[in-house]
């Protein structure tokens, strides 16, 4: 199963969740270039629990290398599948964290779920030689954070059968639980880090994810909050939405609702659709003309019910009609 966005749209722009990610990004590239350095450069910056129980070892990096390496380790990734990963699954459930907590407490959030999650890591593996490395416990507190926020959102999600796409709706909450539940499964099969998958750390950041956001939405929000709210809002809806089309008694046309922001409507945009309609799932691409205004509506040609039987035989029409928000 492979993500591709949630149907819940942030209200801001992400402007703390997408620097993470191009720091990641950043760093990870100067990771590349370390070449024969590379082990060493992630066994000084990641996090090896060896090197805080074993007195030996400890004794060859200094106090704020143990100290930093709670934070550093979370920016370093093994590979280009490693860093994807992560970062996709931050860009899709990261929005709407940050949307609900604000740019400032998402970033000591973010943080102080990366931490907590190494820390899940290095009580359960204690005398581990091998480094953890990896955004993934402080995204999983992203995850947990977001089951509490929306869990009846839905998670559009890719399955490839036999190389053909086929496209579904997951609720959060089950796509989430599922995921969670996988983490204890491969943490009590392995020792906590088979595979090099740090899963304890997983764990313990989804749970402390769910319990920082409470600590944090009890919080008074911040004097600048506001301000800067209103310079992240966002100028245009989700490129790629979902409708779920209707189609009622004998009509033959399909009625279905797409959602435009006032920046969209004055310039007009393009939009990709997913329509489900029984068993047929597709992709289509909507052009919005500019000026249309609230009410309108958008034909999709020959997208509608199967009018065989009708009079007039042939296929319905779809026809979306215009939300601007």
């Amino acid at each position: 199963m492979i993500p591709l966005r949630d149907t819940t749209p942030a209200k801001n722009y992400p402007v703390v969740n997408n620097a993470i990610i191009g720091i990641n990004v950043v760093i990870f590239i100067l990771q590349l270039s370390q070449g024969a350095e590379w082990n060493k450069f992630v066994f000084t910056f990641g996090l090896v629990p060896a090197r805080y129980s074993i007195p030996q070892i400890s004794a060859y990096f200094s106090a704020p290398q143990q100290v930093f390496s709670f934070v550093t380790f979370m920016f370093l990734h093994g590979g280009i599948w490693h860093l994807l990963g992560n970062m996709w699954s931050l860009f899709i459930f990261g929005d709407n964290v940050e949307d609900r907590l604000g740019p400032l407490r998402y970033l000591m959030f973010y943080l102080i779920c990366g931490v907590a999650s190494g820390g899940s890591h290095l009580l359960l593996n204690w005398h581990s030689n091998l480094p953890t490395i990896g955004a993934s416990g402080a995204i999983a507190g992203v995850m947990g954070a977001y089951f509490i926020l929306h869990p009846r959102s839905k998670i559009l999600t890719l399955i490839p059968i036999f190389f053909i796409p086929y496209f579904i709706e997951i609720p959060a909450y089950f796509f989430l639980g599922i995921w969670f539940l996988l983490q204890f499964i491969n943490a009590a099969a392995g020792q906590g880090q088979a595979g090099g998958v740090a899963w304890w750390a997983h764990i313990g950041g989804f749970i402390f994810g769910i319990i920082f956001l409470k600590i944090l939405l009890a919080l008074p929000g911040a004097g600048p909050r506001t301000k800067i709210r209103r310079v992240t809002a966002r100028k245009k809806t989700p490129h790629l939405q979902v409708i779920r089309p209707i189609g009622p008694g004998p009509d033959p046309h399909l009625y279905g609702v797409i959602t435009i922001s006032p920046h969209e409507a004055a310039g007009g945009t393009r939009k990709l659709v997913n329509i489900p309609w029984g068993f047929r799932k597709r992709l289509f691409r909507v052009s919005v003309p500019p000026g249309i205004k609230e009410g309108s509506r958008l034909r999709l040609k020959g997208l509608g019910k199967d009018a065989g039987s009708n009079d007039r035989g042939g296929r319905g029409n779809l026809y979306l009609k215009v939300r601007i928000q």
